[in-house]
C-alpha cells in the first residue's frame, strides 16, 4: 500500500472513528443508556437493553478502536451490524433521503466501513504492527 493509500485508510479511519465516538457518547452520556433502551424500546427492536448496551459500546469502544487502527476488520463488521439494524428499525420506513430520517447516511457509513474494514490499516495503524505485516508497500 502506498503512502498516498496509507494516509487515505488513515484520514477515512479516524473521521469514522470520530462519528462513531460522537453517536456512542450520545447514547452514553446525553440520552443515557436507560433513554437508548426506551428509545429502541419504541421502534420494536428486541431486547431493547442489550441493544442499547451494544450500540453504545461498539460506537464508542469502536470508534476508538478505528482511529487507533487496531482490529479494523472485526470492528468494521460489528459496526456494520449496528448500522443494519439502524436501517431496519429506525429509518427503512421514512425513504432514502437522511433530511428525512431515511437511510441514506447509515448506509454512507456501512460504505466506509466496507472500505477500512477490506484495505486494512496499511502502515499507519495498530493492525499493522500488531499482526507483524512489516513487508513493503
Amino acid at each position: 500500500m502506498g503512502i498516498s493509500r496509507n494516509f487515505a485508510s488513515f484520514v477515512a479511519r479516524v473521521l469514522l472513528g470520530i462519528i462513531f465516538i460522537a453517536h456512542g457518547w450520545q447514547k452514553f452520556h446525553t440520552m443515557k443508556i436507560s433513554g437508548t433502551t426506551s428509545f429502541f424500546d419504541s421502534v420494536g427492536i428486541p431486547f431493547p437493553k442489550a441493544a442499547a448496551y451494544y450500540a453504545t459500546w461498539v460506537e464508542l469502544a469502536g470508534g476508538v478502536l478505528l482511529i487507533l487502527g487496531v482490529l479494523v476488520p472485526l470492528v468494521s463488521i460489528l459496526l456494520i451490524a449496528d448500522m443494519i439494524g439502524a436501517i431496519a428499525y429506525v429509518h427503512a420506513d421514512k425513504g432514502f433521503w437522511n433530511s428525512d430520517g431515511g437511510w441514506e447516511w447509515p448506509a454512507a457509513l456501512i460504505a466506509g466501513l466496507l472500505a477500512v474494514g477490506l484495505a486494512g490499516t496499511g502502515r499507519i495503524g495498530g493492525d499493522h504492527y500488531l499482526t507483524g505485516r512489516f513487508r513493503r508497500s
